[in-house]
């Protein structure tokens, strides 16, 4: 069989040296892409797998260094923003604290209740303040039910307040402080308030500038005359007033504080204290909304003092931090509601029988109802995704 032809063909071939290459990529050959025969054919290697395993290590090294740096910015931000709370913290007396109804857990399992009292002389105690309480608002957080409620009470509503008689509700605050401000407003609702917040209005914008400003959408054009910012008569009575053109804008602190406090709108005769509740919501949602948007988080190391500087609460940083991814996980427009009642002859406010019913739409018992339409009474209700005006 030797010497007869075989049925095959034998190939004979060796294996060049090295290691054995992946899969073909199209690569010039040594010799300048021309093999043996000069035909110019191109060879093809395989590319280096450690090459890729470069690439992807490179990757995952970048994303790592970035969450540890996004992880790094959070810590400083809260310890900026720790600082100032802390400072906050050191501003409430006792007396308030002891009003407060304490929680039964976190802010982020359980509803919580925080009073939110405006004033323009700052915090104080006892007979010695003179400044008024210009504002009062209750908020609620409700995590489970992806929900937020302002409640706001007029500052005119003439209310029993302890040891003092009747008088108007925002005498409270110089007659016996946040403390007897408090026991007032729990009275007046029923509702345990576990938290609060004094905002003191010389400085509340501050807040707003240090966020960046706010933006408001303006309802109707308004033109007022009130805190006159020049220093003399004159020069004020040649004053045409606050302008502000209808629709949406972007607000400085000053501007913010101005539109929240406007009362009577020269342009609006049917203007009243229903126009500052409206704004001073808006106000309060804007500064939530931009609070907790992530510029703010990039912000926070270089801001995180400066918000807490105007405010005197319980609440510790952790709280607000809680406080604040509540109201991010809640729907885009709050409830917001009012209480009510009939005005009297000196200019004070009588409260309205149907109270508990905004009561029950507040703490989300009940379905939000807007007041009643034809009402001659300062009308209490809720409102969701529109206006309050």
């Amino acid at each position: 069989m030797a010497d007869k032809e075989k049925p095959y063909k034998v190939y004979r071939g060796g294996r060049v040296k090295g290691p054995v290459r992946g899969a073909p990529v199209a690569r010039e050959r040594a010799d300048g892409g021309k093999g043996s025969d000069g035909d110019g054919y191109r060879g093809t290697y395989a590319e280096p797998v450690r090459k890729r395993r470069r690439w992807r290590r490179g990757i995952a090294l970048f994303v790592l260094l970035l969450l540890l740096l996004i992880v790094v910015w959070g810590v400083l931000g809260f310890l900026a923003f720790r600082n100032g709370v802390k400072e906050a913290n050191s501003r409430l007396d006792g007396e308030a604290t002891r009003a407060l109804s304490p929680s039964e857990g976190s802010i982020l399992s359980i509803p919580s209740t925080i009073l939110l009292i405006g004033s323009d002389a700052g915090p104080g105690r006892g007979r010695s303040r003179k400044g008024l309480s210009d504002s009062l608002m209750l908020v609620r957080s409700d995590p489970d039910e992806h929900r937020m409620s302002l409640l706001s009470i007029p500052r005119d509503l003439r209310v029993p307040i302890a040891d003092h008689g009747e008088d108007k509700i925002n005498a409270a605050y110089p007659l016996g402080g946040a403390a007897l401000t408090l026991k007032t407003v729990q009275s007046l609702t029923g509702l345990p308030i576990n938290h609060v917040v004094i905002v003191d209005f010389q400085r509340f914008g501050e807040v707003i500038d240090a966020l960046g400003g706010v933006t408001i959408n303006v309802k109707k054009p308004i033109l007022s005359k009130f805190d006159c910012p020049y220093g003399t008569p004159a020069r004020c009575q040649r004053w045409k007033g606050w302008r502000f053109s209808r629709g949406v804008q972007e607000m400085d602190g000053r501007r913010a504080l101005t539109y929240s406090r406007v009362r009577k709108n020269l342009l609006d005769p049917q203007s009243s204290d229903l126009t500052r509740i409206a704004n001073q919501q808006q106000v309060v949602q804007a500064i939530g909304s931009k609070a907790t948007s992530f510029g703010t988080f990039l912000r926070l190391p270089l801001i995180g003092d400066d918000l807490a500087r105007p405010l005197t609460t319980d609440l510790s940083a952790g709280e607000l931090m809680q406080l604040a991814w509540v109201k991010r996980r809640a729907a885009a427009d709050p409830v917001r509601c009012r209480l009510g009642g009939s005005l009297s002859s000196d200019g004070s406010y009588i409260l309205a029988e149907d109270t508990g019913d905004v009561i029950l739409m507040f703490t989300g018992k009940t379905a939000a109802q807007p007041p009643r339409p034809g009402s001659e009474l300062f009308g209490p209700g809720c409102f969701v995704g529109q206006s309050a005006k």
